[in-house]
């Protein structure tokens, strides 16, 4: 959480206000399944194989080149293995440095000195999900300020909503992934930007790692803008100069049986998908256990 591009390794070593659910473009709409973020390298093959040898029907794919080998290498990965990709995520260019002290001027789309290559990278993720018909794309935005008269916000929200139009034009939703701001923060944003194809994807361990808030009560907040979730478990930070630590599902504090029954309470009908930032066997024991207990839950 505290090197650059944390999702660089994964998997490599082992508005419903402002519109109806039913107009936000949704991967399908036979009810919630699991599956798994995937960082997708150079090796779309690997990468896509792995999540079916796990067992799941669907991933998030990390992807940082978009260009037309990486497009059919994808398409290909997810036709032969039948992974239904629900959505790509980017970041960057620049440094990210996931932790309270750099993490404002690093993450997103807040920091002036990246803004505008990243609006470029997002635009460009855009364009390569609607190559291979994907539905949405996600990425954190950054610390979003609370303060809504601070110049920052609406500077973030003008750049957020320059990529929220791009990818209404290609079809898509644009996912906010949770965890530098508050979930008031976040809806103000939404609400702020205004354009009808935006949508959480809520990170059930983020909230409490950052300390912004509890994914249960942050539903009764944004819970009727989610189309996507990570499901990922953790522990609030006790130092203030670090994040709280990330543990497997069912060991820390993001209490999963409310966090489903309350989606199920919303209709909720997306992916939820499974992330485990540590790399090495462990790592796959893990989400072999979680696949487990989230099927339970979710029958």
């Amino acid at each position: 959480m505290t090197s650059y591009g944390r999702r660089g390794f994964l998997l490599r070593t082992a508005a419903a206000a402002l519109a109806p659910r039913d107009a936000v473009p949704t991967a399908t709409q036979a009810g919630m399944r699991l599956g798994l973020i995937v960082s997708v390298g150079n090796d779309p093959e690997g990468a896509i194989a792995r999540v079916h040898d796990l067992g799941l029907p669907t991933c998030q794919a990390s992807v940082a080149d978009f260009g037309d080998a990486m497009v059919r290498g994808l398409r290909v990965a997810l036709e032969r293995h039948r992974v239904e990709a629900t959505a790509i995520n980017t970041s960057g260019p620049g440094p990210q440095v996931y932790d309270f002290y750099q993490g404002p001027q690093t993450i997103g789309v807040v920091p002036r000195r990246y803004r505008r290559e990243r609006i470029d990278r997002l635009k460009r993720s855009s364009d390569f999900a609607k190559k291979l018909g994907i539905p949405a794309i996600h990425t954190h935005c950054g610390f979003i300020p609370e303060d809504p008269n601070d110049p920052l916000y609406q500077e973030t929200v003008d750049a957020i909503r320059e990529v929220v139009g791009h990818c209404r034009a290609n079809g898509q939703t644009f996912l906010y992934e949770t965890g530098q701001e508050t979930p008031i923060t976040l809806l103000r944003t939404i609400l702020d930007v205004g354009l009808d194809n935006q949508g959480v994807n809520l990170d059930t361990a983020n909230l409490i790692l950052y300390g912004k808030g509890h994914p249960v009560d942050a539903l009764d907040v944004i819970g009727r803008y989610v189309r996507g979730l990570h499901a990922k478990d953790g522990l609030f930070p006790t130092d203030p100069k670090k994040l709280g630590r990330e543990v497997p599902i069912g060991e820390g504090k993001a209490d999963f049986p409310r966090i489903i029954a309350r989606l199920k309470q919303l209709d909720y009908r997306g992916p939820i998908t499974i992330e485990r930032e540590i790399s090495g066997p462990k790592q796959i024991e893990d989400i072999r256990k979680a696949k487990e207990y989230l099927e339970k839950l979710m029958a």
